[in-house]
């Protein structure tokens, strides 16, 4: 079998046999330490009876160390240029498809009811491009995609922020929107120099466990993800403050001092120091008080 592809060396070669350009507009980073990409797949506990959905594969160095394990991968590629590339670099695994698509348009699920009959654990694992990580990880997420976890490379602060608590200066939407879902763990701090170009920062391996129910329990997820991106609208304001100017209106104010109080919240906090059941209980009071319009 061929050497590794995550190698400086073997990557190289590949670059410049195939006259590969980076294109900065689609984020592309190539992974070149095995130890990491180990690292990587070990987190997401892939095994033999493992489906795996691989966003980004790149030159194929993930995708390589993924389906020595799994009984199936399929990655989704959006660049062209690559897929001559993958054909050779993965042609020893007769368990990897590529799909040329781009994730954020792609039905996923799918995608996964026609690759993955009789697999019942599914993993989504990638190094995904910083460009687009939140928008790749909510489809992911809203879509109740049949699936165990996610396991993503993605840039350090945005791993801090999906994985922090509450009061926690990270903790924002994006927390919350992320830990409704899953449960959220920042598994290892991977350095800018273990990828081809280099990136200006650290990036870190997240990983979400996919949650049997949602953290709480909402009459209407879509108002209830309103409330909370809300209440950050603007960090420095009150949530009063905040849900008046972007909820409702100066007319709507009772209404919402209301909700308040039958959430047992106070006015004055600021969205940073509620948590997730308090998100919850708000959005349902605000829900009998300010139906959707």
């Amino acid at each position: 079998m061929s050497k590794d592809i995550a190698t400086p060396a073997r990557t190289k070669e590949i670059l410049t046999k195939f006259g590969f350009s980076f294109k900065k507009s689609l984020g592309q980073n190539f992974l070149i330490d095995t130890n990491v990409l180990n690292n990587i797949v070990d987190a997401a506990n892939i095994t033999e009876t493992t489906g795996v959905i691989e966003v980004g594969p790149g030159i194929g160095a993930l995708t390589e160390q993924l389906a020595k394990r799994a009984k199936k991968v399929v990655s989704f590629e959006i660049d062209q240029r690559l897929l001559p590339v993958l054909d050779e670099t993965l042609a020893p695994y007769d368990n990897v498809t590529i799909i040329h698509s781009d994730v954020l348009k792609a039905n996923i699920q799918e995608v996964m009811d026609e690759q993955f009959q009789g697999i019942e654990d599914v993993m989504v694992v990638a190094n995904l491009p910083y460009y687009v990580t939140t928008p790749i990880l909510m489809k992911l997420l809203e879509e109740h995609l049949q699936v165990r976890g996610i396991v993503v490379m993605i840039q350090a602060e945005v791993a801090d922020r999906i994985a922090a608590k509450p009061g926690k200066k990270e903790y924002g939407a994006l927390s919350i929107a992320a830990q409704y879902f899953a449960t959220a763990e920042r598994v290892m701090t991977v350095p800018a120099t273990v990828f081809v170009p280099q990136p200006r920062v650290d990036s870190a391996v997240l990983r979400l466990t996919i949650r049997d129910e949602p953290a709480v329990c909402v009459t209407d997820e879509s108002y209830f993800f309103k409330v909370f991106h809300a209440c950050f609208a603007n960090r420095r304001k009150t949530i009063l403050n905040n849900l008046v100017h972007n909820f409702g209106s100066k007319e709507k104010k009772q209404e919402i001092e209301e909700a308040l109080m039958e959430s047992e919240i106070d006015p004055k906090r600021r969205g940073e120091t509620l948590s997730l059941e308090e998100f919850g209980r708000l959005s349902e009071s605000l829900l009998k008080r300010i139906p959707r319009s």
